[in-house]
């Protein structure tokens, strides 16, 4: 069975999560963990994708416990959006990230041609 930490919540309460608990987690996490470098997806695209068409907000709830190398920072909000509040440690985190790996990102938006789409490409 293999179990993914969260790691601050691991580090505070030592509570360990089974992948086999939640199914529909280990489906969201191998969608995004599919999602090429210098490419993003949105929320919405991560559910449809992993059998949870309309469930956007588990695939938040799936990142917030996902494993520590996990490329989170490559899933936006609709029309790809940033969804951290401009300015804020997140915000300025997956901006940094999204950067690095060439995708153009301004005022919160990235670049359309940096849109993948996980049940097309």
């Amino acid at each position: 069975m293999r179990t993914v930490r969260h790691p601050s919540r691991a580090a505070r309460s030592g509570v360990e999560r089974s992948v086999e608990d939640n199914p529909a987690l280990q489906a969201i996490w191998d969608v995004i963990a599919q999602i090429p470098r210098g490419k993003v997806t949105t929320y919405g695209n991560v559910a449809q994708a992993a059998g949870l068409p309309g469930r956007a907000r588990q695939v938040g709830y799936a990142l917030r416990h996902a494993p520590d190398d996990l490329p989170w920072f490559r899933v936006l909000g609709a029309g790809g959006k940033i969804v951290f509040p401009p300015g804020s440690r997140g915000y300025v985190e997956q901006t940094r990230r999204l950067m690095s790996e060439g995708v153009k990102v301004e005022h919160g938006r990235v670049d359309r041609a940096a849109l993948f789409d996980p049940l097309r490409d």
